[in-house]
Formats: C-alpha cells, structure tokens, sequence
C-alpha cells in the first residue's frame, strides 16, 4: 500500500467518508500506532490504525453496485426521522456508499462504491456526467413544456440556472429528461417553475450504467469493464 493521507485511509478502508474522517480525528477517536492521529497525517503499510476501539484492515477490494432504490427509502446513513435508511437496507459484506442521492419520492438507479475518489469523480459537476430520468407528471406534456425545461430554467429558490439539457415527449404525461448537473430536487423544481407537478420520478441510467431488469430494492455489482469504464471517464485510469 502506498502512503496516504489518514482520511483517504479510513474512507477506502470502508470506515466512513472521508468528511466523516476528519471529524472522528478531531474528536481524537482515532489512533495511529497507539498515538491519536492527526488531521493530514500519512498512513503507511506498517502502520496500525485504530478507530473506537477497532482496527482498520486497511484497503479493501473496490467494488461497484448498481441499485434500485425503491420510493421511500430515504439516501442517508443516519437519520432518526427517516422509516426507512439506504444504508440499513443494503446487505453487503462491505460499507458502501452512494453518489449522487435520489430524494424519498423518487426511485431509480444509484450507484454505490467504497472507493471515495471514486465517488467523487462521478460527483464532480465540471465534468457533466449524464443520469437520465422517465417522468411523469400531472399535466399533458407539451412541446412549450419541453423546450423551456431544456434550454434551462432559473430556480428562484437555489438561486441558479439550470444548464441546458435534452427532454424527450414519451407519452400523454411522461417525457425523458437528461442532465448533465445534481442540483437538489432539480427535476421537481424545474417542473414546478414551469406550473407542473412530478407524479412520479424514476433514474434509469448514471453515465453508462442502465438500470436494466432491476427490480426495486435489488442490485447487482459491475463487472471489470463497467468498473474500468467508470474509473476512466472520471479520470481516474
């Protein structure tokens, strides 16, 4: 294993995030070779990383899932309020994490991973990764309707603009929208500036990966050619 920062350690070891990280090392709850850590500090082969009385094995194998988030099932690993928490959800024998959240209403392909860099990659708004949407709404799908969603829409409560995107008129009440930005509730947001309401909301494909024959609440891990093809279109091989 290469040296490498101890929150970047605890996040591939599959402890946490690597927000998260800093935090449990500011509350000296973690310890590098018996001596609390520091923020920054670097972690070599032949160090031994302690966090709340567990040892950290180290890196583990990166995987990849695709899942189906079913509706009502809340993207967060803690929350007291949520029925129903992804993380609690999901049974795999290592911690994974999602990129890019789907709200409680909505239902549809997520991606999880261990790999933080990973993560942040996909996430990364400059480099306009593609997720697209089948949605339906309250109101009959209009050519108006349609041009104003895809040359962008200012959202008065983000305060911004959306970036243009592609929109395609499915059926009486659906219509296909592509994005290439995660703003929060973008989707139901652009809508509703337009005097529409989402019914419902379904991801079917995150860059390359397509949600498939997937049914809700199942997942499936990505082979050796999606992982790769993932890792280079994020600039990571």
């Amino acid at each position: 294993m290469e040296s490498m920062r101890i929150n970047k350690f605890l996040a591939h070891g599959g402890v946490c995030s690597r927000r998260d990280a800093d935090k449990l090392i500011e509350q000296g709850r973690v310890l590098v070779n018996g001596s609390i850590a520091r923020p920054g500090q670097l972690i070599g082969r032949e160090d031994t990383v302690v966090v709340n009385g567990k040892t950290v094995a180290g890196q583990e194998k990166k995987v990849v899932l695709a899942y189906y988030k079913p509706v009502g099932v809340t993207c967060t690993e803690r929350d007291a309020h949520a029925a129903k928490v992804l993380t609690k959800l999901i049974e795999y024998p290592i911690r994974v994490t999602y990129a890019g959240r789907l709200d409680k209403d909505s239902e549809g392909l997520l991606l999880l991973t261990n790999d933080g860099d990973l993560i942040q990659g996909m996430m990364r708004g400059a480099n306009r990764h593609e997720k697209e949407y089948i949605v339906k709404t309250d109101k009959e799908i209009t050519e108006e309707f349609l041009s104003k969603m895809s040359q962008g829409l200012y959202l008065k409560d983000l305060d911004a603009t959306t970036r243009p995107c592609e929109t395609q008129k499915l059926g009486k009440y659906s219509f296909r929208i592509i994005l290439t930005q995660g703003l929060n509730r973008q989707i139901r947001r652009m809508c509703a500036a337009c005097g529409y309401e989402v019914k419902k909301l379904k991801r079917v494909r995150v860059m390359h990966v397509t949600i498939g024959s997937l049914l809700p609440g199942q997942y499936v891990e990505l082979g050796g050619e999606d992982i790769q093809r993932l890792y280079r279109d994020c600039g990571l091989k």
